[in-house]
């Protein structure tokens, strides 16, 4: 008796595996998944382009010429506070360029109206800029275009060109 149940056991375990491996069981995908911020940080950025880079007032000694538009700048910052324009002469003195002519033109002669000047001329002082043009929100996208008029009572001095440097700076607010 002892031989027949594990007959039957046997052809039992047997019967089981013939089911199991006539079972076609299809392999389960796996996935898994995570996250990720992204940054993106942006500078203040702050630009003059596009400065004129030379003028010219002409005329005669006593004369007092004037040049509308004689300078013009594109200013684009992202700043919302917006920014400030300013320009100052480098020297004292517009220099000639005839060798041996000692004669100069002092830069306070110059003047400059802008849109920060509410159309009237500030003279230019050596060491103290003028602001000449401000925004109290950032420059438009393609940024700002600003533009000053110059104008200059001709002293008394020999024919010549008289040339001198005006530096021109941005700064956000």
């Amino acid at each position: 008796m002892l031989t027949v149940p594990k007959v039957r056991l046997l052809l039992l375990v047997l019967a089981v595996s013939g089911v199991l491996s006539s079972m076609r069981v299809t392999a389960q995908a796996d996935s898994d998944g995570d996250s990720t911020v992204a940054n993106v940080i942006v500078d203040a950025s702050i630009t003059l382009t596009d400065l004129t880079p030379s003028f010219t007032l002409r005329g005669v000694p006593g004369e007092t010429v004037t040049e509308n538009g004689a300078v013009s700048m594109r200013v684009m910052t992202n700043n919302v506070a917006g920014y400030v324009v300013t320009v100052r002469p480098v020297s004292t003195a517009l220099v000639g360029s005839i060798a041996g002519n000692d004669d100069v033109i002092p830069t306070s002669l110059l003047e400059i109206r802008g849109p920060g000047q509410r159309n009237s001329f500030t003279s230019l002082a050596s060491g103290a800029p003028v602001q000449v043009a401000s925004s109290a929100v950032r420059s438009a996208p393609g940024g700002d275009i600003v533009g000053n008029d110059y104008r200059i009572t001709i002293p008394p001095v020999r024919s010549d060109t008289y040339s001198g440097t005006l530096d021109y700076v941005v700064t956000t607010l």
